[in-house]
């Protein structure tokens, strides 16, 4: 008797209604990727890819980190060895992840865009590469080629504000067709203080982007504002900050301009004046945002780079960071108010990256809707550690008791690879098959048009809706 495949139409599907809420509601809606890594000048030069490793290996530092728990050496990770060898460890690994999502993951990617529903095992392994190599050698298996085989119509990369954004330019210029790759506005680096000398140097790269000398904090906000605009115009209409915390300290204008003042002579500040720095960004670049309509979204509570040895070597984002645990209810109570007092609040989008902030942000944002748009303020999707069927479950669950399900603006990759784009659908399943069991044990009616109708918005046209972008579809719905 042959088994029947692992990945099939009905993956994860566990009732009726969950499957019809699927096929009919959910599963050929477009991709609005509203936050992700992927490189710009992978999707503006049309790149193909040399194999199966490239596409999928490199940078993927959720891979990296199995494989080394897996007993991997790393040169089969970051190192030396060959691309084949690096993929023959991986699929080694793979049977060892059975109930990590990084199992779900690779076998629904493999099943889309490369149709291979074959279990990746040590046996399997140099059948798999030599079909997906063949398949990254035809022209639809470029860089954008894969995204619009994924049904994807708008993706935002994430972007540094000292980044000219050549490659997204270039990209709007010659794809009047097709999705739309739009920049994101990410100025982590214009508030961490901690390193004077790092700061200044980026503040020098942020001076040559600008054309604007920075020699206090007025010019430094003249520069900000300079890359800002640039942003706007090249049809940047997000914000992303990666934060351990917010922050909402006291300070005052003079304050801050000498605390610019010691920075940019290269001083150290107290971890007191650090904070104060940071409260003052915060609220600026949420002005900035509100003024143009933007949305910013904050992603709090990853603790980065704890293995010194492994920084050292190889340098962040390479999988050596986890969930922190640092207060947040009345920092980013004190932040989200400090802009509403003034009607400056612009939409927001919080994701935690500690399973106990859960309810802190489901509540959080309920004290910041004001009627002016639905869902304003937004509890983002399971986040890094917690982007999984448990993290995404409990994230669903908590949003739909305490606030609104109906209103969410659903999932997004936060990936460097192009082959990512399958977490839509693993979390279109999973919606649908949580709604389909409440419709089962009688939880909610078994009326097709309403619960649909929230599969629908909530896996396309929420954020179709919420995003100051255009959106070919939402406009002919």
């Amino acid at each position: 008797m042959s088994m029947s495949p692992f990945i099939h139409e009905d993956f994860l599907l566990q009732s009726e209604p969950a499957r019809r809420l699927y096929h009919e509601f959910a599963a050929e809606l477009p991709i609005i990727d509203y936050h992700s890594h992927l490189p710009p000048e992978d999707i503006a030069t049309d790149r193909q890819f040399g194999n199966l490793s490239e596409v999928w290996l490199h940078g993927d530092h959720y891979k990296w980190r199995a494989m080394r728990a897996n007993g991997v050496a790393e040169r089969f990770c970051t190192g030396d060895a060959s691309d084949f060898e690096k993929f023959e460890m991986w699929a080694a690994t793979v049977p060892a992840c059975l109930r990590n999502p990084l199992y779900h993951w690779t076998h629904l990617e493999l099943n889309r865009p490369f149709g291979i529903r074959k279990i990746l095992d040590p046996g399997s392994a140099k059948e798999i590469w030599d079909e997906c190599n063949q398949k990254l050698a035809e022209p639809e298996f470029t860089a954008p080629g894969i995204l619009t085989q994924m049904n994807v119509e708008v993706v935002c990369t994430t972007d540094d504000p000292t980044d000219d954004l050549r490659h997204h330019l270039a990209y709007a210029q010659e794809s009047a067709e097709g999705f739309r790759m739009l920049p994101t506005w990410r100025p982590d680096k214009g508030m961490a203080v901690e390193d004077p000398a790092a700061f200044n140097e980026w503040l020098n790269r942020l001076a040559a982007a600008s054309d604007v000398e920075i020699s206090d904090l007025d010019s430094y906000r003249r520069a900000l504002a300079v890359r800002h605009d640039a942003f706007h115009a090249g049809g940047c209409r997000l914000s992303d900050h990666g934060l351990e915390t917010a922050y909402a300290a006291d300070y005052t204008e003079a304050e801050i301009v000498s605390i610019f003042g010691a920075l940019r002579s290269g001083s150290a500040i107290s971890p007191a004046q650090v904070e104060q720095f940071k409260s003052a960004m915060m609220y600026e670049f949420g002005v900035m945002d509100h003024a143009k309509g933007w949305v910013q979204q904050l992603h709090l509570g990853a603790q980065r780079n704890n293995n010194t040895r492994r920084m050292e070597q190889l340098g962040p984002d390479t999988g050596f960071d986890s969930m922190g645990d640092w207060p947040v209810a009345q920092s980013l109570a004190g932040y989200l108010d400090r802009l509403d007092r003034t009607d400056q609040l612009p939409k927001t989008v919080l994701y935690n990256n500690n399973p106990r902030d859960n309810a802190v942000l489901a509540t959080m944002i309920g004290n910041f809707q004001d009627g002016t748009v639905p869902g304003k303020l937004q509890f983002g999707s399971g986040w890094w550690h917690l982007d999984q069927w448990d993290g995404m479950s409990q994230q669903i669950a908590d949003l739909s008791n305490m606030g609104l399900l109906s209103q969410f603006v659903g999932m997004l990759t936060d990936s460097r690879s192009f082959l990512s784009f399958t977490r839509h659908e693993y979390f279109r399943r999973l919606l649908c098959n949580i709604l389909g069991n409440d419709i089962v044990t009688g939880g909610i009616p078994q009326d097709y048009g309403l619960v649909g109708g929230l599969v629908r918005d909530v896996s396309y046209f929420n954020a179709a809706k919420y995003f100051p972008f255009e959106s070919k579809s939402s406009e002919q719905e």
